[in-house]
């Protein structure tokens, strides 16, 4: 069974940083794409970022230039830094994986963490 931990979320004013990591269960999640999903309240969920096993990134628009995405694979640990946050960032971000890529993704990821809140106040 494999498991992904996100830890790092948290509150911050805007303009503040944060960093997120999520650690994998199995060194076997280094070959899959990995990334960082998010949801507010009432809203549907959103890519954010995602990293291929060899580092082809991808960003959603609205997080490009403010936000970095980067993995680990001697540690199992997949990162985002955030920074310049903005009120419209608070959301759950949730850590996913599969085999393909999940930005755009033809599917919902295979393997998703519990989430972690982040929330910025103006």
């Amino acid at each position: 069974q494999v498991q992904l931990v996100e830890s790092g979320g948290g509150s911050v004013q805007a303009g503040g940083s944060l960093r997120l990591s999520c650690v994998a269960s199995s060194y076997t999640l280094n070959t899959y794409y990995m990334g960082w999903f998010r949801q507010a309240p009432g809203q549907e969920r959103e890519g954010v970022a995602d990293i291929s096993n060899n580092g082809r990134i991808t960003y959603a628009s609205s997080v490009k230039g403010r936000f970095t995405i980067s993995r680990d694979n001697a540690k199992k640990t997949l990162y985002l830094q955030m920074d310049s946050l903005k009120p419209e960032d608070t959301a759950m971000y949730f850590c996913a994986a599969d085999t393909v890529p999940l930005i755009p993704g033809r599917r919902p990821p295979r393997y998703w963490g519990q989430g972690t809140q982040v929330t910025v106040s103006s």
